[in-house]
């Protein structure tokens, strides 16, 4: 794994080049191992982003990269959609999604799992308000998020097409 300082870097650079080219900056990871590192950038614009949306990133990324020579041996750099199901990475992200089908693991307080499949009926004050399924109303801290992701609904996915 590089170091964090490199990992700022690369952020900067992404962050950057998604301004460039008109689309959101949605999150950036790195992967793989020392010798296979894979620098993963997601990105995402309203009505989705095209290849060539990401094709514009990658470009403008490895240009500033390669310069720098931020990363002086081989990688990968995947710049895509965080896709239908994507990943919830901060309460911004359940702030812009309130509505929206999720599926969502909380630690609760004894330290186990709880997971709710539902919908996000809103956020305040660093509480997430979710309509589960079969549990009703609910309530919980975003601190005590370990995983969400939007679910898709594939017969309203099919209706827009």
């Amino acid at each position: 794994m590089e170091g964090n300082s490199t990992f700022q870097r690369v952020k900067e650079i992404a962050l950057f080049a998604v301004a460039e080219c008109g689309v959101e900056f949605v999150h950036l990871e790195f992967a793989g191992t020392k010798r296979n590192l894979v620098v993963r950038v997601f990105v995402d614009k309203p009505g989705g982003v095209t290849i060539e949306d990401c094709g514009n990133v990658s470009r403008t990324m490895e240009a500033v990269m390669d310069a720098e020579d931020l990363i002086p041996r081989a990688y990968v750099l995947e710049v895509s959609s965080p896709g239908l199901d994507r990943e919830l990475y901060n309460i911004e992200d359940f702030v812009k999604f309130v509505g929206s089908a999720a599926k969502v693991r909380t630690k609760v307080a004894d330290g186990t799992i709880a997971s709710l499949n539902g919908v996000i009926a809103g956020v305040a004050e660093g509480m997430i308000e979710f309509d589960d399924r079969t549990k009703g109303r609910v309530s919980f801290p975003y601190d005590s998020v370990v995983k969400a992701n939007l679910k898709v609904d594939i017969q309203q996915e099919l209706k827009r097409n």
